[in-house]
């Protein structure tokens, strides 16, 4: 049959060679063909003396820009944690393609490397320690590619925005410089309204 035919004329995987660490050399025929990810080469079920027709070939290329979205994502975890609206904004300006960037995310999300929760809260905490009041925490987080509601849940789970200022206030003075820093920092109105009325008070 013709189908037969083709299948005949396939090339035959005659060697698979170690090439460095987590690579493979792929010999096709007796000859050198390419060296690619062992887990890619794995993955498209190539083996001595499997043959290579356009179907494990194509999966082959599918399981090489996998690996490579992922290589790239990890890559980029390396240097900061990231969300999986701004890891994906990465990896599109890496140029790789919508269906790989879904693919690699799904990967990083099920090894629990990419958590949008864990980000808000670790982040919103790291902003409060740094003097931050909850407008500038949510802004950041909301350009970062967190969603409204764990912004909102990341923020609730942080001490009340009145009683930072108020550590604030102790620790730099009650003056109208102070109130102003911490308008700058995103503080709120209600938080500042009460300092306010109490420098006021003081006067």
């Amino acid at each position: 049959s013709p189908d037969g035919q083709e299948a005949a004329h396939e090339p035959v995987v005659t060697a698979l060679r170690a090439h460095g660490r987590g690579r493979v050399e792929i010999e096709l025929d007796g000859v050198r063909w390419r060296i690619v990810p062992l887990e890619a080469a794995h993955r498209a079920g190539l083996a001595v003396g499997c043959r290579v027709g356009r179907a494990r070939a194509r999966a082959l290329r599918s399981e090489i820009r996998r690996q490579e979205a992922l290589g790239i994502a990890v890559g980029t975890l390396r240097h900061r944690e990231h969300t999986a609206s701004s890891l994906e904004e990465r990896l599109e300006r890496r140029g790789v393609a919508p269906a790989e960037r879904r693919r690699a995310l799904d990967t990083l999300a099920r090894a629990g490397l990419v958590d949008d929760r864990r980000f808000a809260h670790a982040r919103a905490a790291l902003l409060a320690e740094r003097g931050c009041g909850d407008l500038l925490i949510a802004d950041d987080l909301e350009r970062h590619g967190v969603v409204a509601a764990l912004v909102d849940e990341a923020i609730a789970a942080l001490e009340a925005e009145p009683r930072r200022a108020a550590a604030l206030v102790a620790k730099h003075g009650l003056t109208l410089r102070t109130i102003r820093r911490l308008a700058a920092r995103g503080f709120g109105e209600s938080s500042l309204e009460s300092l306010v009325a109490e420098m006021g008070d003081g006067a």
